[in-house]
């Protein structure tokens, strides 16, 4: 029995059809989500990080992409505000359905939104979230920034060990989680540490004068002053400082919201001095950082920062747990990423079983001088 022309012709294009189906499912985007501060007064945290995220993406799809697809990174701004962040994972999750979300910026922001995620399974992961109890949220939330609690021990360390620090100030931001969890490891840490605390002193989010906790603190003559506050109020404090004439030997040691090149172009030689602690430095001579601090000149037109260079790595981890993960389903993704090892250039990265990260090549004390940090002698 023969099969019709016209019926043979109609299986052709039907196979044709369900072919081309398959081929564009094959190649439609894994997408994923990014709630950063890319306006406003914290934009140069979200900014950096956003920098690292797209170098690394190029360098993901130019390999191949994710399971033979193309990797998406659809971006919310978030301002700053915890309302708007919750927005945007809400947009994010239920209408962008997208597998992952990386973020948000501050530790303030994950608090309002790592719940939403989490309860909606969805695994979240932030790059420069510091604040105690971020992972305590729940089992999908993750973090690839070393806790403060990691860094500043190291650092205050450093400063007793090696320049004589033995009676500080304290001056930190009473009303961003960051900042008030940064000062609660401070004061842990210098106790345990045995140096004395002369005075602790406090601003707030929107203060811009300085002047009287800083003339407060220097009538004390204390060895150092120990600063938890975001970029732009740590640049004010040390031009306070500056212009309140505090001896040079009075050094002034910074959380990681003071890790930010942004501080050095404000402060300007104000901040030569200012110590500050970080699991990555611009100069690190590994091939993989050399690597990364080419490319990323060459698309940037200026060196990264420790922001950048979490967001680059980050965006690599999240790529290999979603190769890894047998579905996409958030389950399968959680699970992945608690697996994931990676060489990046941060060093060798895995999470430890609480999510955050178990950095290997440890914590750096870097020092500002000239406009640019280096590695304290």
């Amino acid at each position: 029995m023969s099969i019709p022309r016209m019926s043979v012709t109609r299986l052709f294009v039907l196979l044709a059809l369900l072919l081309g189906a398959t081929t564009a499912r094959a190649q439609e985007p894994i997408k994923i989500g990014a709630i950063e501060i890319l306006s406003g007064p914290n934009a140069k945290y979200g900014s950096a990080i956003r920098q690292g995220f797209d170098l690394a993406l190029e360098e993901v799809n130019r390999a191949g992409g994710v399971r033979g697809r193309p990797l998406e990174l659809a971006y919310e701004d978030s301002t700053g505000s915890k309302e708007q962040a919750i927005n945007a994972a809400r947009q994010l999750i239920g209408r962008a359905k997208v597998a992952l979300i990386l973020g948000p910026t501050l530790s303030t922001e994950m608090f309002a939104v790592g719940p939403i995620a989490n309860q909606r399974g969805v695994p979240i992961v932030g790059t420069s979230t510091t604040a105690i109890g971020i992972t305590d949220i729940g089992p999908f939330v993750f973090r690839t920034s070393l806790p403060e609690a990691d860094v500043i021990p190291v650092t205050l360390r450093a400063a007793r060990d090696g320049l004589g620090v033995k009676r500080v100030a304290v001056l930190y931001g009473r009303d961003d989680a960051f900042t008030k969890s940064a000062y609660d490891v401070m004061k842990a840490a210098l106790e345990k540490l045995g140096i004395e605390v002369v005075a602790t002193e406090t601003f707030g989010a929107k203060d811009a004068d300085f002047s009287a906790q800083l003339t407060k603190v220097k009538s004390l003559a204390p060895d150092a002053v120990v600063v938890s506050a975001l970029a732009d109020a740590g640049a004010g404090i040390l031009l306070a400082k500056k212009a309140l004439g505090f001896p040079e030997s009075v050094r002034f040691i910074g959380g990681n919201g003071m890790n930010s090149p942004t501080v050095l172009s404000i402060a300007g030689p104000a901040a030569d001095g200012l110590l500050v602690g970080s699991p990555w430095f611009v100069g690190k001579e590994d091939a993989l950082n050399v690597a990364f601090i080419k490319a990323y000149r060459e698309k940037y037109g200026a060196d990264p920062d420790q922001f950048a260079a979490q967001a680059y790595d980050t965006l690599k981890i999240v790529a290999a747990a979603l190769a890894a993960a047998p579905d996409l389903t958030g389950d399968a993704i959680r699970q992945a990423l608690q697996n994931v090892k990676i060489e990046g250039v941060t060093g060798s990265f895995a999470f430890d079983p609480s999510r955050s990260p178990a950095i290997a090549s440890g914590v750096l004390v870097l020092e500002a001088r000239g406009g640019k940090f280096a590695i304290l002698k």
